[in-house]
């Protein structure tokens, strides 16, 4: 069975900095894609950044482009997805979550993926 747990949110300064952890375990697929999403009250949600099992470039929105960066390390059965946030700013704040794919693709939409996270909490204040 996989699961994906987050962790890493909190509160911080603007300016300040996080690194949010994403544990997708029972993860045993060749091929994969794991990815961060945040949604802000009242708004869509939102695809920042997702990296995949070929790790050809991985992808940042133009919104976290500079600020935001991922990475992964592979064990046994588990893939942990790091996002490295810096120079967090208010409009930042969101419930933040990983999404995985059993399969080397894009994963910028909600249905491109096939396991949520239940989301961290980011705020940042000013």
């Amino acid at each position: 069975e996989v699961q994906v747990v987050e962790s890493g949110g909190g509160l911080v300064q603007t300016g300040g900095s996080l690194r949010l952890s994403c544990a997708a375990s029972g993860f045993t697929f060749d091929y994969w894609a794991i990815g961060w999403f945040r949604q802000a009250p009242g708004k869509e949600r939102e695809s920042l950044t997702h990296i995949s099992s070929s790790r050809n470039s991985p992808y940042h929105a133009d919104s976290v482009k500079g600020r935001f960066t991922i990475s992964s390390d592979n064990a046994k059965d588990t893939v942990t997805v790091y996002m490295q946030m810096n120079s967090l700013k208010p409009e930042d704040t969101a419930i933040y979550y990983c999404a995985a794919a059993n399969m080397d693709r894009v994963i910028t939409a909600k249905n491109e993926c096939n396991y949520w996270g239940q989301g961290t909490q980011v705020t940042v204040t000013s």
